[in-house]
This record gives structure tokens, C-alpha cells and sequence, in this order.
């Protein structure tokens, strides 16, 4: 068994159902100090975070992943149970296999073998985990980017393990993420007897020509590799289950996916004033989930192309899609941020898997790329 199949393995093998680490981050520190890391635990509120640097000075490259897993939802589902790794006609099946206990493995072991190799390396090389990436990261890499601000940490490179590949190892390029605006939207109206309208104010009325406004709006033509910025409406609600009822409010949900055109203040600001255009008494939450990044030509995304071409054989699509990632934290930090991992078609879904063989090719890939970097 390869050095990375097994240690993923053992990743798989803990039952880390966000935001619980279950030990995931201890076993991985443990050895990162046998090759000579300085391993820091950076534990806020319920959350594992690990910060592992070797070298000095800069430049800083960052291996950025998480430890976490989304729940396995009904385990009679599954053809193994997802938290007992099992290798079936090449393929290892298991819960976080793909997303992303693979790739931390690979990381692991190619950060062992970069610095076994290149022990005075220039610059400095990190991983940082979390084990707040599948659920509300708040107390994850967010957290971890504020106190690295505070530290005045250094940030120059950051390779995200995300599994990016769409049917080969290496055939996508992530080089930004659309950033993400979440609301929650109350629109208060009067409860009454649907014979008396003129009695009752229908919330429901209200809502939906603004709600109409705003899903309908072209908000940009999109911002280079970016596609235009886009809203939609989750979840509506309203009344009280009886058909003679108005009922007093609806709550609707909605998020926005917004390239770098917009900031989270700008689109905030002008939601609300199709709202007040519209006349109605609402409330309204907002939940700022990161800011859009892009890395533009230069060191990192040279090398990325270059390695992943030989790899995948073939130059890689460059790519700004999907949803977000734990990079949207420490673009802000001033690091250039791409995204490198294994084929994403299982990710959270009843049998995630990885084939064996891209398993076993990542602590390659991840190595050329920090020999590329650093050496």
C-alpha cells in the first residue's frame, strides 16, 4: 500500500462530520514535527485549525485544506460504510476521500518529501487545516486569517486541495471564486380574513413584484473569466397553512454569487433599495460568506499551468466556477490563490470516491509544485 493511500486511509478511517476533527489534525501534526514543522493548534470556539510552517522568510507558500466532511446522510445507502475506507477495482470509496481528506494526505506527504529533499529551502512553507470548511466557517480558516493579520503574517502563495478536476487529474485550473452574499428577508404585512382583504395587508402581494425585480436583474456582463453575477431565491414562505388566512409576513431566502464588480456593501445597498422602491416594511439579515478573488498572471499561476500540463497532458482550463472555497479568507491577506485537486464528481455525495492512481499521482504534483515555488 502507497505511503498516501494509507495515510488517507487513516483520514477517512475518523469520523470528522463537521466541525468535529476527530483527531485528524493531532495524527497529520504529529508528523509534520518528525520532518521538522513547527505545528501550532489554533482551536476557537468547537473548531481545529493547525498552522505548520517550515523555513523563514519569504516567500510564503501556503497549502491550505480541511479535515472536515459533510455527514454521510443514510449509511444503508452507501455500498461500504463511508468511515471504513475500502478499495474496490482500483477506486478508494469513503467519505472525504475526494472532498478532502485525499488531497491533506497528499499534501502531507509532499510537504515530508520537499523538505527531506530541500532542508535549507528559501522562503517558507505552510499548511494550514481547518475543520470548519463544510459547516459555517466562522471559527475556521476566517478566524485563523485574523490572527495571521494580526501576527502580521506574510502571505505570498496559497494551493488549495479542492477537488477541482472535472475527468482528469490536472485538466482544471482554479484561479478565482465568485464571492457569496446571503439574505434573509422578512416582509411584514397584517394578518386577516382573506373576504376582507381591505382589512389585512398580504405580504405576499408586496413581496413578489420586487422579488420578481430583483431575480430578473442582469447585474453585470461579467468580469474577465467570471460569469455575470447572479441571484437566486432559495426558499419562500408565508401563511398559516389555512386557505382563508393572510397571513401577516413572508420570509424569503436568497443568495447572490457576485464577481469582482461588486463588493458585499454594493449589492447589499442596492437590493435594498429595490425594497424600499417597492414600499415595503421588511427586515432583512445579511451574511457576507467572502469577497471574489482572482490571481492574475504571475509566478503561482505560471507554474500551475506548467505542472498541471504535464500532468494532465494537456494545458488546463483556467477557471473562476463552482461555489466558494476557504482561499476567499486569505486572498485578502495579499495572497495570489489557486485551486489544485482530484476530480470532483462524488463530492458529497452516497459513495465518494477517488481513484487510486490520482491518489497516488497528488504528492507528485503538489511536490513539482513547490519545487517549482520554493526550491
Amino acid at each position: 500500500m502507497s505511503e498516501v493511500l494509507n495515510l488517507a486511509k487513516e483520514l477517512i478511517l475518523r469520523a470528522s462530520v463537521t466541525p468535529d476533527d476527530a483527531g485528524c489534525q493531532a495524527l497529520l501534526a504529529q508528523r509534520l514535527q518528525r520532518a521538522g514543522f513547527a505545528c501550532q493548534s489554533l482551536r476557537y470556539g468547537a473548531v481545529d485549525n493547525l498552522w505548520a510552517t517550515h523555513g523563514s522568510d519569504g516567500p510564503v507558500l501556503v497549502l491550505l485544506g480541511h479535515t472536515d466532511v459533510v455527514p454521510p446522510g443514510p449509511r444503508a445507502a452507501w455500498a461500504s460504510d463511508p468511515f471504513v475506507p475500502e478499495v474496490r477495482d482500483g477506486v478508494l470509496y469513503g467519505r472525504g476521500a475526494a472532498d478532502m481528506k485525499g488531497s491533506v494526505a497528499a499534501f502531507v506527504v509532499a510537504l515530508e518529501r520537499f523538505v527531506a529533499a530541500h532542508p535549507r529551502h528559501p522562503g517558507t512553507v505552510a499548511l494550514l487545516l481547518t475543520s470548519d470548511e463544510e459547516g459555517d466557517a466562522i471559527d475556521g480558516v476566517r478566524r485563523v486569517a485574523e490572527t495571521l493579520r494580526e501576527r502580521g503574517q506574510r502571505i505570498d502563495w496559497c494551493i488549495t486541495g479542492e477537488p477541482s478536476s472535472k475527468r482528469k487529474l490536472g485538466d482544471l485550473l482554479r484561479v478565482g471564486r465568485r464571492g457569496t452574499l446571503s439574505a434573509t428577508l422578512t416582509v411584514h404585512g397584517v394578518q386577516g380574513h382573506v373576504a376582507y382583504p381591505e382589512k389585512a395587508r398580504n405580504p405576499i402581494h408586496l413581496a413578489l413584484p420586487a422579488l420578481a425585480e430583483l431575480a430578473a436583474r442582469r447585474w453585470d456582463d461579467g468580469y474577465e473569466s467570471f460569469p455575470p453575477t447572479s441571484l437566486q431565491l432559495s426558499n419562500v414562505h408565508a401563511g398559516t397553512g389555512a386557505n382563508n388566512v393572510i397571513p401577516g409576513e413572508l420570509q424569503a431566502l436568497f443568495n447572490l454569487r457576485y464577481n469582482p464588480h461588486w463588493t458585499a456593501a454594493r449589492l447589499e445597498s442596492e437590493c435594498e433599495a429595490v425594497l424600499r422602491a417597492h414600499g415595503l416594511d421588511y427586515s432583512i439579515a445579511w451574511h457576507r460568506g467572502g469577497e471574489p478573488f482572482h490571481t492574475p498572471e504571475g509566478p503561482l499561476r505560471a507554474a500551475a499551468r506548467e505542472v498541471l500540463a504535464r500532468f494532465a497532458g494537456a494545458a488546463p482550463e483556467e477557471s473562476t466556477g463552482g461555489g466558494t472555497s476557504d482561499a476567499r479568507f486569505l486572498a485578502p491577506l495579499g495572497a495570489q490563490c489557486v485551486e489544485i485537486g482530484p476530480v470532483n464528481a462524488s463530492i458529497h455525495k452516497v459513495d465518494e470516491h477517488v481513484a487510486v492512481a490520482d491518489l497516488e499521482a497528488l504528492p507528485d504534483l503538489y511536490l513539482a509544485l513547490l519545487e517549482r515555488l520554493l526550491a
